[in-house]
């Protein structure tokens, strides 16, 4: 199974894809989308979408992770990160790509085995599930990593379904 992580932001935009198959994990790539500042949100938006919807006509994945929003104290910030997950969901559904969404305290019981683990723990386990020589660079790509070594540990247990979001087109 190859799976998209998406660690949404408005600036940043993390991404890893990964091949999971019974517990073994190969990378495929890893990076960042990044939007400019200074420019209007509308066109930072657009630019989110437009590289989530390039990711996935490249490395074609057969489903996408992505993690779910909290609020912090700077609201016009989470604002700006719910129009661009937003985005990043509409590109999942407008091809056709289940979607599933974790918590960050999901993604760190999946992937460390500790719900509180600290952000450098998860790094490392993602560097050792990978077999990596190095941690990613960017926290954003590391996290969307996790995010898909989450799901394709949360896809092998009997209750994957819980977490898929995609729905029924309305006719």
């Amino acid at each position: 199974m190859r799976i998209l992580g998406i660690d949404p932001g408005i600036a940043i935009v993390g991404y890893g894809v990964i091949d999971a198959c019974r517990g073994k994990f190969r990378l495929v790539a890893m990076g960042a989308s990044r939007t400019p500042t200074g420019i209007p949100v509308e066109r930072r938006v657009e630019m989110v979408y437009d590289d989530i919807c390039e990711l996935i006509d490249t490395y074609k994945p057969d489903c996408m992770s992505c993690e779910e929003l909290f609020f912090n104290t700077n609201q016009k910030t989470a604002i700006a990160v719910a129009e661009a997950r937003g985005v990043i969901l509409l590109a999942a559904m407008k091809k056709n790509l289940d979607f599933y969404e974790y918590t960050p305290l999901q993604v760190k019981q999946s992937v460390v085995g500790y719900g509180r683990a600290e952000k450098k723990q998860v790094m490392e386990m993602v560097k050792m599930f990978l077999h990596l020589d190095k941690v990613p660079k960017l926290d954003d790509t590391a996290d969307a990593l996790a995010l898909a070594i989450c799901h394709a540990h949360a896809s092998e247990s009997k209750i994957q379904g819980f977490y898929n979001l995609k729905k029924e087109k309305l006719l």
